[in-house]
């Protein structure tokens, strides 16, 4: 896994480079500013980058955007810390695939990299939870979600990854995404954040505490 990391801060950048090529990642390039990290995927092309949001230059919000406008095969996993609502919309609507603050430990920062690079939807209940407080008003839809729709759905509404998903329901992954790009045309969204917070505000599904200890 190639990996960029984009922060103001050298020590945090320090630590984090340390623990991912302890974990035998290749980070690729830093970056203290938004418009030099943009630069550096132009030159380096990683498969993520982790973004802070506060940057100078250009922020995190605004680097994001570009990059994935720019080059939609490179993830962008943001890691702040800043826990709002009003923040961590924005970054997803730029295009970041995870958000992440600075609390959260390495263990699951690294997780949430290669599942990302690995192109699975991982949505955490915190942060639908999060963002439902700010959501656009959603409007009706007259065809409900299927019960296999809303069954995926309200499992990755509890955070399983589509992986974990497929082996759960006994099904391929390419299936579990099937069904999401339905589940997307029914409710009128692109993002699988969105989808699951059309679906609260519908009442389709329900925002649960997570997955059992258990599922891996």
């Amino acid at each position: 896994m190639r990996v960029l990391l984009a922060d103001d801060h050298q020590i945090l950048r320090d630590g984090i480079r340390r623990g991912l090529e302890s974990a035998g990642e290749d980070v690729v390039g830093e970056a203290d500013n938004g418009e030099e990290a943009l630069e550096l995927v132009r030159q380096h092309r990683p498969d993520v980058v982790i973004m802070d949001l506060s940057m100078p230059v250009l922020d995190g919000v605004a680097a994001t955007g570009r990059i994935t406008a720019e080059h939609p095969d490179v993830k962008v996993v943001v890691l702040t810390m800043h826990d709002d609502p009003q923040r961590t919309r924005a970054a997803l609507e730029a295009g970041a695939i995870a958000y992440l603050t600075k609390g959260t430990s390495f263990a699951d920062v690294l997780d949430t990299l290669r599942k990302a690079v690995a192109g699975e939807e991982v949505l955490s209940p915190q942060l639908a939870a999060s963002m439902l407080s700010v959501a656009d008003d959603v409007p009706g839809v007259e065809d409900l979600l299927s019960e296999r729709q809303t069954e995926i759905l309200q499992m990755i509404a509890d955070g399983l990854s589509t992986k974990q998903v497929a082996r759960e329901l006994g099904i391929t992954q390419k299936t579990v995404h099937n069904h999401l790009n339905a589940i997307y045309r029914r409710l009128d969204t692109q993002s699988l954040t969105h989808a699951v917070l059309s679906a609260v505000r519908l009442g389709i599904i329900d925002l649960g505490d997570g997955p059992d200890e258990d599922a891996a």
